[in-house]
């Protein structure tokens, strides 16, 4: 595809994963993602468990308290990668700290095939860290002070959590970038960039739908457990 022309289809991603190195063979164990178009919050979101065939270090556990046991009866990246790429195409997404992210998704795109290329392909990529640091030089700018910094409540998080923590940042970015610019869906895809250009394309009439793929009732009852067990625990 071509990811030079203009795309205001935005995601909102992130992920959790096994550790912070995928060259030592760490996976990606959930994907959460928030879609935003005309700046409003569509509700069309993605969130996934992955199997990821190893052990997850106690550090990242302690970050985002996601078992492997937890994980046991979950599909494995093969399995969703059809499904995930359906909905990242085209978009521009919206990651904090991108390289480790993308890293990651590059990562699993080569181990599944390598007909399945790169992020590159498929999506443009906002670093919202690399926009808080030209903001804020100098400062702390990880999600939790974001969030204090353009008055976000996160008082839930007590753990991190990929569509959790992709709805925080949603809500951030929209602040950091002059807050949402409309309340209804319509026509017309308006985009402002950082530096407060606007861009408005029409939307295409023929776009395929959007298959999602959410958290059963019983997934999410057994993260709020192991979040309620494992309390306050932060990096």
């Amino acid at each position: 595809m071509d990811n030079t022309t203009s795309n205001s289809r935005q995601i909102v991603l992130d992920t959790e994963t096994t550790g912070l190195e995928p060259s030592q063979g760490h996976r990606i164990i959930e994907i959460g993602c928030v879609e935003m178009i005309n700046r409003r919050l569509t509700g069309n979101n993605y969130h996934q468990y992955i199997h990821p065939d190893r052990e997850i270090d106690e550090g990242a556990l302690a970050v985002h308290g996601i078992s492997n046991e937890f994980l046991a009866d979950k599909p494995r990246f093969d399995d969703i990668i059809a499904d995930f790429i359906d909905y990242i195409d085209g978009a521009e997404l919206i990651i904090h700290n991108a390289p480790f992210d993308v890293g990651f998704m590059d990562h699993e795109f080569r181990l599944a095939g390598t007909q399945f290329g790169s992020t590159s392909d498929y999506c443009k990529v906002i670093d919202t860290l690399v926009m808080a640091r030209k903001m804020r030089p100098g400062k702390k700018n990880n999600l939790d002070v974001l969030c204090n910094e353009f008055e976000v409540s996160n008082a839930h998080r007590e753990l991190h959590g990929a569509l959790l923590d992709a709805e925080l940042l949603a809500e951030v970015y929209l602040r950091m970038t002059g807050g949402q610019s409309s309340l209804s869906l319509d026509a017309e895809d308006v985009s402002q960039s950082a530096d407060g250009v606007v861009t408005v394309k029409k939307l295409s009439a023929d776009r395929k739908p959007i298959r999602v793929v959410r958290a059963s009732e019983e997934e999410l009852q057994e993260h709020r457990r192991i979040v309620d067990k494992l309390g306050a625990a932060s990096w």
